[in-house]
């Protein structure tokens, strides 16, 4: 029996595309742009007609995403191995799609899952779409900082111990500005309970290339790890990733699950980039990853030595990425968001994510040193500009509404398909909130629907759009009124 690893040289459904699209032939199946032939030319003029010529359907060469058997499966066995899975699916609908498919798979109606507060939007359209009912978990959080970290394994343990009927838990690794918690403590704690631990490591694909970044999920020992292949690889955006490890998570009832949540005409484009980028990753992983960490730590090493900044630095017991360069700006008098608008508009620098008082930015493959010198300048100048005009803003420390671990009085699927009224926002507190508020990015609800409105948290919200940031979900965009149960 051959049990030698596939060779990560090899790229099956980038090479079936090629061909695909390269065939000439009368095409009487969708899309209806035929190739490129019937594309607009405004489009064409932007992407070029090539790329539209492997715009193709489910072929008969090319598989099928739902009940793989060709290259796909070959596909997604090669990224298996490459990122030390046991069985890995791509995903078309981003990592949204798997981690509700990976709550749909792991609770039935009415079962219970442990979430920290900061999880992400998707994880409460999965808790709406199966009926689960979620325990949420405060996540660390420094006051001085404003900045949410993990959740701790003491906090995990004594969920478990209040609620040992829970059938599954999920985290998130990293968090948005890189920041991970304990992961091996909290896999040996969960799976005592002889349940799953889910991970939304969306952020943390690049993590399993290179000794010095944090160590990966699955190599921590979570059962199912959900990356965003396009965040920080070399995917096409949208382009994601779902892997599992050993025996706690039924493979067949996950498949089912993505079937739920994912489009039955997924673009080949994504699912070729998917390919393309773990190969890259397999051959060339670790050279780049130290080209970026070595970008990184240039630019760190330099915005450090810049009055006015301070760069966000791991607590105790848990460990930071890297490449992800977190500032904080309040010393300059500037919010995050005020920041962001000064750095894109009048340098050209744009970063991934402006919050009250921070600016979040990836340091990816794809960065080069001119980026990093262009970043630097920025933050010079922008210091320079506002230094004598500097005023500390105070801390937005205890309404952040991650920290607010608040127990839902209704169920997330109850309350989403419960009968609402619209009432202006004075109105609201106190009441059960019938809307999934989130500052976006990162897609953290600050409000969820079968939670009590708290004025805190509305003061959090109005903060948010009075410096500049913008929420989403709310039927009002100005927030002057909510939905209510």
């Amino acid at each position: 029996m051959n049990n030698r690893p596939p060779s990560q040289e090899k790229t099956p459904l980038l090479d079936a595309l090629r061909a695909s699209a390269q065939k000439p032939h009368a095409a009487f199946y969708a899309p209806g742009h035929k190739q490129g032939k019937g594309i607009p030319e405004p489009l064409a003029d932007l992407l070029g007609k090539s790329v539209f010529r492997a715009d193709l359907p489910e072929l008969p060469e090319l598989d099928n995403l739902f009940a793989p058997e060709g290259v796909i499966q070959e596909a997604q066995d090669l990224a298996a191995a490459a990122f030390g899975a046991s069985k890995t699916w791509f995903l078309v609908n981003g990592s949204t799609c798997g981690v509700m498919a990976a709550i749909v798979a792991t609770c039935y109606t009415g079962e219970k899952i442990l979430l920290p507060r900061n999880i992400h939007q998707s994880a409460i359209a999965g808790l709406v779409l199966c009926g689960a009912i979620p325990i949420f978990i405060n996540p660390e959080y420094d006051p001085s900082t404003d900045l949410v970290y993990s959740i701790t394994p003491t906090a995990v343990k004594q969920a478990l111990n209040q609620h040992p009927d829970t059938k599954a838990v999920m985290m998130v690794y990293p968090t948005y500005q890189g920041i991970c918690g304990d992961i091996k403590a909290i896999a040996k704690i969960v799976h005592q309970h002889n349940i799953p631990l889910l991970v939304d490591e969306a952020h943390g694909p690049h993590f399993a290339f290179h000794p010095d970044l944090p160590l990966d999920a699955l190599s921590a020992g979570a059962d199912l790890s959900v990356q965003s292949t396009h965040k920080v690889l070399g995917a096409m955006t949208q382009a994601s990733m779902l892997h599992i490890q050993g025996n706690r998570i039924d493979a067949q009832r996950l498949s089912k699950a993505l079937q739920l949540v994912q489009s039955t005409s997924p673009s080949y484009l994504l699912l070729a980039s998917l390919d393309a980028a773990r190969q890259q990753m397999a051959l060339h992983g670790e050279r780049l990853m130290s080209h970026t960490l070595q970008l990184a730590q240039d630019a760190r090493s330099k915005i450090s030595q810049i009055p006015g900044l301070e760069l966000i630095k791991p607590r105790r017991f848990q460990a930071l990425d890297p490449t992800r360069l977190t500032v904080r700006v309040t010393e300059l008098g500037l919010s995050g968001f005020e920041a962001d608008e000064i750095l894109d508009q009048q340098f050209g620098v744009t970063a991934e994510l402006p919050t009250l008082h921070h600016l979040t930015f990836i340091i990816s493959l794809g960065n080069t040193q001119t980026d990093i010198q262009q970043l630097v300048q920025a933050f010079i100048k922008v210091a320079q500009n506002n230094r004598n005009s500097s005023t500390e803003q105070p801390a937005f420390c205890n309404l952040h509404p991650a920290t607010c671990n608040l127990q839902p009085l209704l169920s997330p699927r109850e309350a989403f398909f419960a009968p609402t009224e619209t009432l202006p926002v004075t109105e609201t507190i106190n009441r059960i909130s019938a809307e999934l508020i989130c500052p976006y990015p990162p897609g953290i609800p600050a409000l969820m629907p079968g939670e009590q409105i708290k004025s805190t948290t509305i003061e959090y919200l109005q903060k948010i759009l009075t410096l500049g940031g913008q929420i989403t979900g709310c039927s009002d965009p100005s927030l002057q009124t909510l939905k209510i149960i």
